[in-house]
């Protein structure tokens, strides 16, 4: 008989190795397309912009800027693609790309002149809605409880959690020591679950006045 425990572990052994195999495809085409073969530019940018796409998001926090900072990360990426050499998965190279898009993106902003204090009100109230997340009731949408998390603590999250990529990846992607990234990891968890508690209890506050 096969325990819970030992299930879960092939289950994480079965998907790791299936993300290994999905990386090193990727890695294959990325090192084609670098050698001018069309199909393989094709078949990398089709795998992994669903994956910038979300790493952005994340970063960014403006739906607005998301598929600017992709377009720009495949940009500056095909444009580079002749000094990929393989060395780490091409996702890892891609997203390290996306990251300092989206670094620039700030710096940007911040160098122009801001026409008003006021903030959009629209765009506050749009992202104060719920998404409809699975496993995320009452309202509570994924993206808002990352989105409270220290920049550092929820790049790391998003990272291995979300995007599955390695510790080890995480930490050659952003210049940190593994122990770190696994350390901003779990308190990025630790946050999450206990706003979710918060959040329930809130929810239960509300219900049961409501029934009262």
């Amino acid at each position: 008989m096969i325990t819970p425990t030992l299930t879960a572990a092939r289950d994480d052994h079965d998907q790791r190795a299936e993300r290994e195999s999905r990386d090193a495809s990727i890695t294959e085409w990325a090192l084609a397309a670098r050698g001018g073969d069309p199909a393989a530019v094709e078949r990398f940018v089709g795998a992994l912009h669903r994956d910038v796409q979300r790493f952005v998001a994340h970063l960014c926090a403006d739906p607005q800027a998301v598929d600017d900072l992709a377009q720009d990360t495949f940009l500056r990426a095909l444009g580079s693609l002749h000094r990929f050499e393989g060395r780490c998965s091409a996702r890892t190279w891609l997203l390290s790309i996306a990251r300092r898009a989206v670094t620039d993106s700030f710096r940007h902003a911040a160098s122009r002149p801001r026409l008003s204090d006021v903030p959009d009100w629209r765009l506050a109230v749009e992202r104060s809605q719920p998404h409809g997340l699975p496993g995320f009731d009452d309202g509570i949408a994924l993206a808002d409880l990352l989105g409270a998390l220290p920049g550092e603590r929820r790049e790391a999250f998003v990272l291995t959690q979300v995007l599955g990529l390695s510790y080890e990846d995480v930490a050659r992607l952003t210049g940190c020591p593994v122990g770190t990234i696994r350390s901003r990891v779990a308190r990025a968890r630790a946050t999450l679950l206990e706003s979710v508690r918060e959040a329930e209890g809130e929810a239960e506050g509300v219900a049961e006045g409501e029934a009262a």
